[in-house]
């Protein structure tokens, strides 16, 4: 038992004396010979101020019709079928290019979560005819004429 505290004993006079460590004799460098890494400043400003949220607003355009069969015309060409909205969009390609430029049309774009259901030219024409509007649930039932014994607290 004498061992072990007369090696504590030395080791706390080493210390009080500052004879280095064990580390030192191992080849560690010590944290002051590392260099000094400065932080990068910034190199684009920071903007506080956020963009408004874009509209989800749409309105159908009455010429939605003609104008689809004109693109499908367009893209297809000659091997559109007579009844024009039957036409398939299994090639990729072509599918791309019809909604990339209807999108580019109406500014009103298919969202990710329904591109699979796009299967003809029938379910794209179904899908631009489908008005949205930019209101919540909210706001509508503010808009309405609501019974006498409902009352909404906007608080």
């Amino acid at each position: 038992m004498a061992a072990p505290s007369v090696l504590l004993k030395v080791w706390r006079h080493r210390l009080s004396l500052g004879v280095p460590g064990r580390r030192s004799f191992w080849g560690e460098k010590k944290k002051q010979d590392q260099p000094v890494v400065e932080p990068m400043k910034d190199v684009c400003p920071v903007i506080d101020v956020c963009p408004p949220p874009r509209s989800k607003k749409y309105l159908p355009p009455e010429y939605l019709q003609n104008h689809l069969e004109s693109r499908v015309r367009e893209i297809w060409g000659s091997s559109v079928l007579s009844d024009w909205q039957r036409t398939s969009l299994a090639d990729i390609g072509l599918k791309y290019q019809l909604l990339a430029q209807m999108a580019a049309d109406l500014d009103h774009t298919v969202p990710n979560n329904q591109l699979h259901q796009m299967k003809s030219v029938g379910d794209v024409l179904d899908f631009y005819s489908t008005p949205v509007k930019d209101i919540s649930k909210l706001d509508e039932l503010g808009m309405q004429e609501l019974p006498s014994n409902l009352k909404i607290n906007w608080e």
